[in-house]
Formats: C-alpha cells, structure tokens, sequence
C-alpha cells in the first residue's frame, strides 16, 4: 500500500475543494454578507491540503491504492466542505454542518435544516455548489490534472464512476473527464438560462440548475421548486432532471454523430419505459387527491422524474398520497438512474441485467439444456460481471437493513427508519412520513446523522471503496 501517494492525491484534491470555495465566496461578498465562514474554511483546506501534497512518495499505484484513495478523498471532502456551516452559526452541531455537507457532495439532498430561506446565500450556494461539484465525481474533474503525477488515473475513476461496467469515452482519460466536463457544464447552462427565461431570478436558477445537474435536490425555498407553483419551471426541470439521468455515454454517440448507438441503448430504453409506466401509474391513482387528470399528470411526472433521478425537489407531498403511490416511490428509489449518470440508486443497468439474469435461471429450469447467454446492448455480458453484480445487491440491501436498524434505536417507525436509510444509500433525498419532501432529518440523533451521512458516501461510491477502507487486509505491508 503507497499510503503517502494516497495522501498526497487527498492534498491535491483539497486545494481543488479550496479553489471551489472561492466560488461561494465571491457570492457572499457581492450580497455584502460575512466572508468570514469562507476565507476560514479555504485557509484551513489549502493548509492540509498544501501539507499532504508536500509529502514524497513513489509512483506505485494499483487498484487497492486506487480505491483507499477514492473512499479517503469523498470522505475528507465532505469533512473540510462542512467548515463553512460550521463556521457560519446556522448549524446546531459540527455532525449537523457534516451531514449537510456530505448530503451535498453525494448529491442526496437530504437536509436537518427546518427552515432554509433565512440563511446567507452564500452559504445557499454552498450548499447547492456541492451537488455540482459531486455529481459528475469530483475525481473526474482532477483527472485532468493527476496525469502529472504520474499514476494510472483509470484506477481512481474505476472506483468511483457508478455502474457494473467501467467505460471510457476516448482512450485516455483525462481526455475522457474533460468531455464529460464539458457536456456536464453546457446541460447546466442551458437549464439555467431556461428557468431564466421562465421568470426565475438568475440566483435561484442557478442554485437549481446545480442541484438538477448534480441530481442532488437542495433548494434555496422552503418549499422546494414548488414554492414558484410554475407549470414551466416544473416542466424544465423535469425534463432536464431525466436528461441528467441518462449515461453521458449516449450523448457522446449522438455528439459524435452515432445516433444508432445511442437509440439502441437497452439501458435508456429500460430507464424511459420505468419513468413512462411510473408516471402512467401514479397519474391514474392519484386522481383521487388532484381536481384533474392534467393536474394529476404534472405532479407524478415531476416526482417520478425527482425520486428516479434521485434529486429528491419536491411539488407535491407524496407522503399524502395513496400506500400504493408511495410503494412505487419507494420502487423508484430502489432502481434510480442510469449508469454513467450523475444519478444515484441501483442504476437501471443492474436492475435490467437482474431481470434477464432471472429469466435465464427460469428459461434454465424449464429447459435444462438450453444454452443462454445474458446480454446488454448485443454484447455478451461476462459471468464475472454477474456474480459481481449479486454480490453488490447483497452488499446493497444489507447496508440499508444494517442502517435502518442503527437508525430505529432513535424510535422511529419502521417506514421511517427504513426509508431514511433507503434514501441515504440510494443518494435520493426525502424518505416517507416525518421525512419526506416536507420534512427534515434534524429530528434524528448524533449517532443516526452519523451513520447516514456514511451511508450517502457508501452508496455515492457505490459500496465497494468504502469497505475496502474498512478491510484489514488492505492495510498491510504498508
């Protein structure tokens, strides 16, 4: 194990956290607001940061440095991005200032404050910025500058980029990180300039735009995006809320003029049927709780596009929906977005490749010599792939079993426990009952905030790099 390269990847990554600082800053200064929270948490980052990147080390580097380098850096990164809650008053406890910070980096959503629109916006940008700078992975965006140290970046990216299959766009990845960069920024800007148009004030359409780009969810209203009661802002950005769910994969094809490809994608094709039949669905049962079927349709479109996405924005309280409107929302968390998304969940390449992995063993048990082979986009997918594929389910649903438990000795109902960690492994957002859409997590006891804001990092990294920090065998000969 090169612990000291590990270290010195974690400085580089903090200074890159403490230049993105700088960002909130300059909003607070031009709203005249108190810069002190921001110049604190940037000189405290740039100095471990500056620190850590001074050490010596070898350029050995391999998946197991790969992956303890992954889980270290989301994990210091949401530690030093809490100094600015910490350092501004707004937040009861250092775990409350951790959780909201990591909540952000992870792109959850989830939040402890009960009321929102009193605080800095400063610190609002913050904590919509952080859903930005997450959702795409932050070691994607320093790939672009680890090639001078001369590692194999792949292994960082490896780690961190969601789905059962790693891909990259060109050869090289940080080329690959700059086009993903670049095609993560222009959707940005577009949706922005969008609400803009639509009548929201530029402020709030970028702290939207960030928190839809990152698939996140924070908010600067109290109310969420149903504070505007727009039909057109509803319709923007549920639109650009799937189009941040689909693998950029798709539109790197359709850029580079492979249109075939793109369409004959069997994941984008699962994912567009699960919002339609979703959508469909909650429209036809919740007819009863809306005056219309027009009004019926805007509300579950939105939420379903929300809670598959997981971004968690919220018009309607679905909590006061019908059981069987909540199931389906619970479904949803369950599968997520794409794979190669900024979205969190399963992804709905596992989902897919569960459903034709099952059809096998039924179509084996039927015909026991028949010979069938599981495919996806008319590629053959690897056994290794699918047992790597049950072995991440069983890790995923025991997480959320094991924090659902930790979190139940706060006394909470089942349905809340339950959902609360869902929605935290899951990267979703609001759970159901005391936390959903118009809810919050502030309730909760320290050990609780703790163990969810390690349960988003887990399911942000999608389980693996995290338990790997945690394997005693990872951390010998070191």
């Amino acid at each position: 194990m090169n612990i000291k390269l590990v270290l010195k990847l974690v400085g580089r990554v903090l200074l890159l956290e403490a230049a993105a600082l700088a960002v909130p800053l300059a909003v607070a200064l031009i709203y005249r607001e108190d810069p002190l929270p921001f110049l604190l948490a940037i000189a405290i980052v740039a100095a471990v940061g500056l620190a850590l990147s001074a050490l010596p080390a070898k350029s050995q580097f391999f998946t197991r440095e790969g992956f303890v380098a992954v889980g270290l850096i989301w994990i210091f990164t949401g530690l030093v991005g809490a100094l600015p809650f910490m350092f501004c008053g707004y937040f009861a406890t250092p775990m409350d200032a951790i959780f909201e910070s990591c909540s952000g980096f992870t792109t959850t959503g989830s939040t402890i404050l009960p009321e929102i629109e009193s605080l800095p916006r400063g610190i609002l940008f913050w904590r919509a910025f952080t859903h930005w700078l997450g959702g795409m992975g932050v070691l994607v965006l320093a790939t672009a500058i680890l090639p001078r140290l001369g590692i194999r970046s792949h292994y960082l990216t490896q780690a961190e980029t969601p789905g059962p299959v790693f891909s990259k766009l060109v050869p090289k990845q940080s080329q690959t990180s700059k086009i993903l960069y670049t095609m993560y920024f222009a959707l940005t800007a577009l949706e922005a300039l969008c609400l803009k148009i639509a009548g929201m004030p530029l402020y709030d359409a970028l702290i939207h735009s960030f928190s839809t780009a990152g698939t996140g969810g924070f908010s600067n209203r109290n109310a969420s995006v149903g504070a505007y009661d727009s039909v057109a802002i509803d319709v923007i950005i549920t639109v650009f809320m799937l189009l941040f769910s689909i693998n950029f994969a798709v539109y790197f094809l359709i850029l580079t003029k492979k249109w075939r490809e793109a369409l004959a994608s069997d994941e984008l094709r699962f994912f567009l049927s699960v919002v339609a039949g979703a959508t469909v669905v909650l429209t036809l049962f919740n007819l009863g709780v809306y005056s219309s079927v027009g009004e019926s349709l805007r509300y579950a479109s939105f939420q379903v596009a929300a809670i598959i996405s997981t971004t968690g924005f919220g018009t309607a309280d679905f909590v006061l929906w019908p059981q069987f409107s909540q199931m389906i929302i619970v479904l949803l968390m369950f599968c997520g977005a794409s794979a190669g998304s900024t979205g969190g969940g399963m992804k709905c390449s596992r989902v897919l490749l569960l459903l034709r992995g099952l059809r096998r063993e039924i179509h084996r048990i039927t015909h026991p010599r028949c010979v069938e082979v599981v495919k996806l986009d008319g590629k053959l997918v690897s056994e290794a792939t699918l047992h790597t594929l049950l072995v991440f389910l069983g890790a995923y649903v025991t997480t959320v079993f094991a924090a659902a438990l930790i979190i139940s000795l706060d006394g909470c109902s089942f349905a809340v426990s339950f959902s609360a960690a869902l929605t935290c492994v899951s990267n979703v957002g609001p759970g159901l009952e005391a936390i959903g859409p118009s809810g919050n997590f502030a309730a909760f006891s320290t050990l609780s905030k703790g163990v969810m804001s390690l349960c988003m990092i887990v399911g942000r990294l999608e389980i693996f790099p995290i338990l790997v920090l945690f394997t005693p065998s990872t951390w010998r000969q070191l």
